[in-house]
């Protein structure tokens, strides 16, 4: 055997080897090719209905907010309603109740110094002040006794 043949023998076993390390790569490229064909159609088959479940919910909720702006809608118009009642009230029957509310305020401090006077206590001195604070009475301030 020349060195030719040597070199011809090596290159063809190189070449062998080279076409089955390319068929084994070829045939795992394939595999995981199928792989992934199987894995795409099963994704697709469960997306679809998932996609149709999720527009059905979105419909929905639209559905639920066209609902919900509705009644805000109402809301809204009641409350114009009630304020304009409120205020419509507070005027017609604002001004009378504060008129009658100081006649009777009147009509006690007079009773109250009337009664004082007919009890016979001018001697006394006259009643003590009191301040009114939202139909509260607040006593007077304290006199200090002197001592001594």
């Amino acid at each position: 055997m020349t060195g030719g043949e040597v070199a011809g023998i090596l290159v063809a076993v190189f070449w062998a080897i080279l076409v089955s390390f390319l068929a084994v790569v070829l045939v795992r490229l394939a595999q995981t090719l199928k792989a992934t064909t199987r894995l795409v159609a099963d994704v697709t088959e469960q997306a679809v209905p998932l996609l149709s479940d999720a527009s059905a919910t979105v419909r929905s909720a639209q559905t639920q907010l066209d609902r919900v702006d509705a009644i805000a809608t109402d809301v809204q118009e009641v409350t114009s309603n009630a304020s304009a009642l409120s205020t419509t009230v507070a005027s017609t029957f604002g001004g009378p109740l504060v008129k009658v509310a100081a006649f009777g305020y009147g009509v006690r401090q007079a009773m109250g110094r009337r009664g004082a006077l007919a009890e016979g206590n001018e001697a006394a001195g006259p009643a003590p002040r009191r301040t009114v604070v939202v139909g509260r009475t607040l006593p007077s301030a304290r006199r200090r006794k002197k001592k001594g």
